[in-house]
């Protein structure tokens, strides 16, 4: 079983932050990672089960979206390279916000089952980082 996690602090209040990213559908706070966000079926972004393709590249659905405890959780259904249907499995990502004395904690974590656990882990890492250095951007 294979693993990424990133974190990241932001000086904004952690419902600023929530009010922010808890939309599955709008990615407009990370402008320089995500050039397009295609809407998936019928159901909308602030319900379990909206699907979304990113970058025309990566097709996820929203697994849990728990918004007293500020998390979501999605599934990676198809994607590039090592994120490819067939070659990774039970791809799940978790986005945890908490509160901090500057702000909010903003942790990005995945778990996933691959015959190439570190292939999946240095394509993803990084563009965890990415998304998470936009939301910054954006909120400060």
């Amino acid at each position: 079983m294979g693993s990424c996690y990133n974190k990241i602090e932001i000086n904004s209040s952690l419902q600023d932050v929530w009010n922010c990213i808890c939309n599955f559908h709008d990615l407009s706070w990370a402008p320089n990672v995500i050039v397009s966000v295609t809407k998936a079926g019928d159901i909308s972004g602030s319900n379990v089960g909206a699907k979304r393709v990113l970058n025309d590249a990566f097709h996820e659905t929203l697994t849990e979206l728990n918004t007293e405890n500020f998390s979501f959780k999605y599934s990676i259904d198809d994607g590039p390279g090592p994120l490819a249907n067939g070659e990774v499995n039970n791809y799940i990502g978790t986005v945890q916000l908490s509160s901090t004395n500057n702000g909010t904690l903003v942790e990005w974590s995945s778990s996933y089952e691959s015959e190439q656990d570190n292939e999946v882990a240095n394509f993803c890492n990084p563009i965890y980082l990415a998304l998470l250095t936009d939301l910054k951007k954006s909120m400060e």
